[in-house]
């Protein structure tokens, strides 16, 4: 299965920092405020970039199905809360983007971490994604997220 947890990852059974941070509108979100609910939160590396363009129209198109397992659906990115209002105008996302580029949410779940692209080593966004449940702890922690498929990748873990 590809659900693993790296060295860093914020690991299942953890309850969510309390780290506030602005959504697309500039409002203050903690994800304390959504104790209670289900989350599927999903941290990428750049609004408009063909993978993250691929997996956020994923979580779009399975959104409702989400929704009726109980999910509010949530992205995490450095990019500004600008970047994000045109992300979700120009693809129509129906769930809400956080802007962290001081890095304080990434962090705090680490999802920032060495990568390598051509040959290259540096720090950068790990994209994964985090389960939490209604009492506001790790269910899952998914970082071989596919792309194209996310929002079935999810379901698919939630039916096993």
């Amino acid at each position: 299965m590809d659900i693993q947890t790296g060295p860093n990852f914020l690991p299942v059974g953890s309850e969510v920092p309390d780290v506030t941070v602005a959504d697309q509108a500039g409002n203050p979100v903690s994800l304390k405020d959504y104790r209670g609910k289900k989350i599927v939160l999903y941290f990428y590396p750049k609004d408009n970039t063909p993978g993250c363009t691929n997996e956020a129209c994923s979580l779009r198109d399975d959104y409702s199905e989400l929704q009726a397992q109980g999910f509010e659906v949530i992205g995490v990115s450095p990019d500004s809360e600008t970047k994000h209002r045109n992300f979700i105008n120009k693809f129509s996302l129906p769930f809400t983007l956080l802007s962290d580029p001081e890095l304080k949410l990434i962090k705090a779940f680490g999802a920032w971490g060495e990568k390598k692209m051509y040959g290259k080593t540096y720090d950068g966004l790990l994209r994964t994604t985090f389960l939490i449940d209604e009492e506001g702890k790790v269910s899952h922690v998914i970082n071989k997220v596919k792309t194209k498929e996310h929002g079935q990748q999810i379901l698919s873990l939630l039916a096993s």
